[in-house]
């Protein structure tokens, strides 16, 4: 397969990825390597399994801790390799605290407790946040690190242990479930009445390319959604098209979101 024909599947900006992902395919199909990636966002995760598909004698298996993971490591080898023997290199980090207040702490608390010791994304899986702490699906291979420097969240003293991912404490994600009326599907209408933004102000940040359906990057506002999309908009947050529920007797479409909290 040509890089053009793989390129013109994907996003220009995806380009370094797919790369990437393309050279991890390629060696593991003709030199015969085994190799473990950091965490891949879905998106990442779905170019990935895209290449290795498309390639006879490639395969990859995706794993993030639990059956409903959205951060997952890949393991891409020869497709003649047992992945199921493959190590993942994935634990758990538990996160606890004597202090009350730890119960008001949320995921972006913990997140950027773990990104100002200067861990990268990539190292870290899903957050799963409960009110006496959180667990946080990491790359072994930076457990000791952790333990040894994380002393606060969010100017919370708390504790830190790595744990077998067997201890892992799943927490489904949260979100506030609202219904918008809106003339169309679009993106820039829907996303404009999430996020409470006139049409001006939510074309602005979509264009520049800000904003992602699904985990990929969208700059056209007219783009119309569905039913199950997941929209992301740097600096507001994300939310999900949770139904469609049709139309009001204004020839209005009611939409059901779930606002990601």
């Amino acid at each position: 397969m040509s890089k053009s024909e793989i390129y013109s599947h994907f996003h220009p900006e995806e380009k370094a990825f797919v790369d990437r992902a393309w050279e991890w395919v390629e060696r593991a199909a003709e030199r015969h390597e085994m190799r473990r990636t950091d965490f891949l966002d879905p998106r990442q995760a779905f170019i990935l399994s895209t290449l290795a598909n498309r390639h006879p004698d490639a395969a990859v298996r995706l794993d993030g801790g639990s059956p409903e993971a959205e951060r997952k490591r890949a393991l891409i080898a020869p497709d003649y390799r047992a992945l199921d023997e493959g190590d993942m290199g994935i634990a758990v980090l538990d996160i606890s605290s004597e202090d009350r207040r730890i119960s008001e702490l949320d995921h972006g608390d913990y997140l950027g407790a773990l990104l100002g010791l200067g861990i990268k994304r990539e190292k870290i899986g899903d957050l799963h946040v409960r009110e006496d702490g959180c667990h946080a699906v990491i790359a072994e291979e930076i457990g000791d690190f952790l333990v040894g420097h994380m002393k606060q969240a969010h100017r919370v003293d708390v504790r830190v242990a790595v744990m077998p991912l067997s201890e892992l404490r799943v927490v489904q994600p949260q979100w506030e479930e609202m219904t918008v009326s809106v003339a169309s599907l679009r993106l820039d209408g829907i996303a404009g009445d999430v996020y409470r933004l006139s049409r001006a102000k939510i074309v602005e940040p979509i264009r520049a390319g800000r904003c992602r359906v699904n985990w990929k990057t969208v700059e056209d506002p007219s783009v119309p959604l569905r039913e199950g999309d997941v929209v992301s908009m740097k600096g507001f947050g994300r939310f999900k098209v949770v139904g469609v529920e049709g139309l009001s007797k204004s020839g209005r479409t009611r939409v059901r979101i779930g606002k990601f909290v």
